[in-house]
């Protein structure tokens, strides 16, 4: 199922349909924009007819240029079957000949009032942003100071009590249960929630809470940055965990790795703390302060004066 069709885009940035109704339920497979400059020049050998296409000013004054029989015939190779919309911008005039070859060819045509740059770059936002690579995680998203940490864990290891403890401490719930994901950039995650279960939080014992009726519509966002991953499972004696915090792991979602921790989980251990404390020594961390490393370095100062002192 496409994720994007050209109807999308005609009700998102309120465009004119002006030619080729029929094709507006077309697929847009990609977030590339064509402005068909050597098109219009006639060269048609590597044209990219599966983009939407975008003509300004330059592309329509050039047209108005050209012969009847050579504007005729290079608006007609515009419209392909492929193609999914042609958008002309800044309310311009649109020729009388590619309305004709889009009817025929059931391509839409639209018309924007904004100017080519600005339209252009607000809608390849928009189309990167929706066919952007996806993934669904099940864990709990939580934004604690500005930070947004993903909890995963088994069922039952408490994710959501904790979550739940976390928005008491006044951070904002994204997602319970089902966080959905979508790698925006090459190092940028960013995790909504399912329409279905927005501003929801389960509690084994009570049941399903809606967060932003209890605690007010700050206690709640609609989307968020992934930069930190807290693994929560059960205490195991036999494990050794890391008591530093020098070794980094990452956890890899689609194709970007962000840094996880792994905290045990035991009875007498206040989680909302640790995670609050994990998201606020992340950022320090970011800027330059590492008190793993601080602490390594003095004690091998100690270590190398004592060596000079028994000397």
């Amino acid at each position: 199922m496409a994720k994007v069709r050209t109807i999308d885009i005609i009700n998102k940035f309120n465009l004119e349909l002006l030619a080729g109704e029929e094709g507006v339920n077309r697929p847009i497979t990609t977030s590339d924009i064509s402005r068909p400059a050597l098109e219009m020049a006639g060269y048609f050998e590597y044209y990219p007819a599966e983009r939407v296409q975008l003509l300004g000013k330059t592309e329509l004054t050039f047209i108005e240029k050209l012969t009847e029989r050579d504007r005729q015939m290079r608006l007609e190779q515009l419209c392909t079957d492929l193609t999914p919309a042609i958008i002309v911008t800044r309310d311009l005039e649109v020729p009388a000949e590619l309305l004709e070859a889009a009817e025929r060819e059931s391509v839409p045509v639209m018309r924007s009032r904004q100017k080519t740059t600005r339209f252009s770059s607000h809608l390849t936002n928009y189309l990167e942003s929706k066919l952007a690579p996806t993934t669904a995680v099940h864990g709990v998203l939580v934004d604690i100071y500005g930070i947004g940490v993903l909890i995963t864990g088994k069922s039952g290891v408490g994710k959501s009590e904790t979550a739940l403890e976390l928005v008491k401490r006044g951070h904002r719930l994204v997602a319970d249960d089902c966080v959905e994901i979508r790698q925006e950039d090459q190092d940028t995650l960013v995790g909504t929630s399912p329409e279905l279960i927005e501003h929801l939080l389960e509690i084994r014992g009570l049941g399903i809470i809606n967060v932003m009726t209890l605690f007010g519509a700050g206690a709640v966002r609609t989307h968020k940055r992934i930069s930190l991953n807290i693994d929560l499972e059960i205490w195991d004696k036999n494990k050794t965990y890391d008591r530093l915090g020098l070794d980094e792991e990452k956890m890899k979602i689609i194709d970007t790795d962000i840094t996880k921790l792994t905290v045990p989980v035991r009875p007498g251990r206040n989680l909302a703390v640790i995670i609050e404390v994990a998201a606020m020594n992340f950022r320090l961390k970011r800027m330059g302060m590492n008190a793993a490393e601080q602490f390594t370095n003095r004690l091998a100062d100690v270590i190398e004066d004592g060596d000079v002192d028994d000397r």
